[in-house]
């Protein structure tokens, strides 16, 4: 696997940090049942969701939050504010992201993070935090530090450290920390998921302390091939598009990497010192290289492209025109056979962002979006 390291912005002061109060708890109030797309939706209960005794600081629980939708035998998060994943919360796909974590923790020789974090840090936040294994593993190795994990559906373990916590919350929205609140802003996964960007990383840079960091990993939804053996018109070859249109339609980008999001977004929220490392990681057992070939096997068990797609294609009317199309592409026998064969090189980009909070300039508060 190749990987390239760039950076950017003048060097930063070193700036003391400082700990503010959270904002007080607000309630959300129940939104209206969204409307139905031709893919009929069945909303059901899920009893063992996971949640357990964890209570989030930011919202109130009500039933609603656990009011799975279930579409084509997988099921999704309830849609709440603007929140809208297109990715399912089920056991099926919740095994997928911590394969996933541990690919990217080989890709990082055994690292968590690339951020040069000093060994004090008080309080770190888990943006999009999934099951919460990379917050756990984080509080692990530092269990002095508060570590928040948030995420819209309580699907984390309730067995996990002191020092952490989970909290269902929407990155959508206007983030209710004060300014100044974390050493650490975690972010991971989120392609497909945030709105509007640029106000994304206004909030962050606003509850990151100076002095802090935030560390942004997403991967492009598209696949690549040494050899260049992946035709335009092949299914392989129209991944990209799927994504690409159907982000569009979805009002959700899928094109983080290919349209620099992360370095655009991070430099004109305030952070400096922006450090991109760029990382091909391989989908199946095709390298020679040892441990190269050991991340390809673990990404081949959880490539971007999920089984669920086909599924959010045609369960959301933003992207039916898509179904017709690549339906039948977006199928994991289609990839899996594909990438399963000796003579098949793929790979997929992945890209760290990481930068620096400077000083106590403030990009302006947002107001959701």
């Amino acid at each position: 696997m190749a990987d390239a390291e760039k950076s950017t912005g003048s060097q930063a002061p070193q700036s003391p940090t400082s700990k503010s109060p959270e904002k007080p708890t607000e309630s959300q109030p129940a939104q209206s049942p969204p409307s139905k797309s031709p893919v009929q939706e069945e909303i059901v209960y899920d009893g063992d969701s996971g949640l357990g005794d964890l209570a989030s600081s930011t919202a109130s629980l009500s039933s609603s939050i656990l009011q799975y939708r279930t579409v084509l035998g997988r099921t999704y998060a309830s849609e709440i504010g603007k929140s809208e994943g297109w990715t399912p919360n089920d056991a099926q796909h919740t095994e997928s992201m911590d394969i996933h974590h541990h690919a990217c923790t080989l890709l990082l020789d055994g690292k968590l993070y690339l951020s040069p974090l000093k060994d004090n840090i008080s309080k770190v936040v888990d943006i999009g935090t999934g099951t919460g294994i990379w917050a756990i593993d984080f509080g692990d190795e530092y269990p002095d530090a508060e570590v928040i994990g948030t995420d819209i559906s309580p699907i984390q373990p309730t067995w996990i450290p002191p020092n952490v916590k989970f909290e269902i919350d929407d990155a959508n929205l206007s983030w209710t920390w004060r300014d100044d609140t974390f050493d650490f802003v975690h972010v991971r996964g989120m392609i497909g998921t945030i709105i509007d960007w640029p106000a994304f990383y206004r909030e962050a840079f606003r509850c990151c302390k100076p002095g802090g960091y935030m560390e942004h990993h997403d991967e492009a939804a598209e696949w690549h091939s040494a050899n260049g053996e992946i035709s335009e018109d092949s299914a392989m070859g129209q991944w990209g598009k799927v994504f690409s249109e159907g982000g569009k339609k979805f009002g959700r980008t899928f094109r983080l990497i290919q349209d620099d999001v992360q370095i655009k977004g991070m430099e004109e929220a305030g952070f400096v010192d922006i450090v991109v490392k760029d990382y091909m990681c391989p989908i199946g057992d095709w390298p020679e290289d040892r441990k190269q070939k050991e991340i390809g096997m673990f990404a081949k068990l959880v490539p971007f492209a999920h089984p669920s797609l086909s599924t959010w294609i045609l369960r959301t009317n933003r992207v039916q025109a898509l179904s017709t199309s690549f339906g039948p592409l977006c199928t994991w026998q289609t990839f899996g056979t594909r990438c399963g064969t000796r003579a098949s090189t793929h790979s997929t980009p992945i890209v760290w962002c990481t930068g620096g909070n400077p000083s106590n300039e403030r990009a302006p508060s947002c107001q959701g979006g």
